[in-house]
């Protein structure tokens, strides 16, 4: 029995998901097995899943993909005593990944944490703004510190035993990580950051996409949180505020040639989650972003 199972969701990764094989293949720590689940990739994903995985791989059609849902039935089919969950186009970085992602749970007082989670380095193409926003939410993790709550289980890892006492919901499309990590913290677990710990991962979205992603993860935090935000305390002052360290970032790392767009980008990306947030609290239903 492997003390670790790492489970891996794909669609559509083609780009990356065999360049993330073969990082977790070449890992210092091999006392794992691999869980994959795949959402009806149509892009020669799935094709490289059965390539590597034949053995303990599975596929679903898109429209059955609900995330908590697959989440809980991956743990529940686990044999692992820690779960690590790396999605397919999470690159690790270095051959020690894995031995360090795990390490504080395996350390005493680890039955208090509610779930590790590692370092995002964005890709050598990221937008000038993701690179910004990851280094603000990953890096050393002081700035993220303050913040009132975050987690991410892009490449996370946390025991199978709390994952079965505490599952992800399953009526949740968007921040099923934020949600079972917030309701963690309300019963006196704690999120820990592994700086160390690295994954190439990163998104360039076009506004459309963005706007559509944005508005669902507002919607996400509407039902995770409850509490609606004006437009001014939850839009306008956050986006200028967020603007004015864009301005500073763009001028730092002589960009500023890419001002423009990336104000198109910051005010899609914050109107959008408010939007969604206030959409949901309003109406009382999750809604498709227009």
């Amino acid at each position: 029995m492997a003390l670790v199972t790492i489970v891996m969701r794909s669609k559509n990764d083609i780009l990356y998901i065999a360049a993330t094989f073969e990082q977790i293949l070449k890992q210092k720590f091999t006392d794992f097995e691999l869980l994959n689940i795949d959402s009806g990739s149509a892009d020669g994903t799935w094709e490289v899943v059965r390539k590597y995985n034949p053995d303990n791989s599975r596929q679903i059609r898109p429209e059955d993909y609900i995330p908590g849902k697959v989440l809980n039935e991956a743990v529940r089919q686990a044999a692992g005593k820690i779960i690590v969950f790396n999605n397919s186009d999470c690159i690790p970085a270095a051959d020690d990944w894995l031995g360090k992602l795990i390490r504080p749970l395996l350390a005493p007082g680890a039955e208090r944490i509610s779930g590790v989670f590692g370092n995002q380095l964005p890709r050598p193409d990221a937008f000038p703004l993701v690179r910004k926003d990851h280094e603000r939410a990953f890096g050393d993790g002081k700035i993220a510190g303050c913040w009132e709550h975050f987690f991410s289980l892009a490449s996370s890892a946390a025991l199978r035993e709390l994952l079965l006492a505490q599952p992800f919901r399953e009526d949740l499309q968007y921040s099923e990580d934020t949600d079972w990590a917030w309701r963690l913290k309300q019963l006196g677990y704690r999120p820990l950051y592994v700086p160390e710990a690295q994954v190439e991962h990163s998104h360039n979205y076009p506004l459309k996409e963005l706007r559509r992603r944005f508005y669902q993860e507002g919607v996400a935090e509407g039902q995770i949180y409850g509490t609606k935000k004006s437009f001014l305390g939850g839009f306008a002052l956050p986006c200028l505020a967020e603007i004015g360290r864009d301005l500073v970032y763009l001028l730092k790392a002589g960009r500023l040639a890419a001002l423009p767009a990336a104000l198109s980008y910051r005010v899609v990306q914050r109107f959008s989650a408010w939007q969604g947030r206030r959409g949901y609290l309003t109406s009382g239903r999750a809604e498709n972003g227009r």
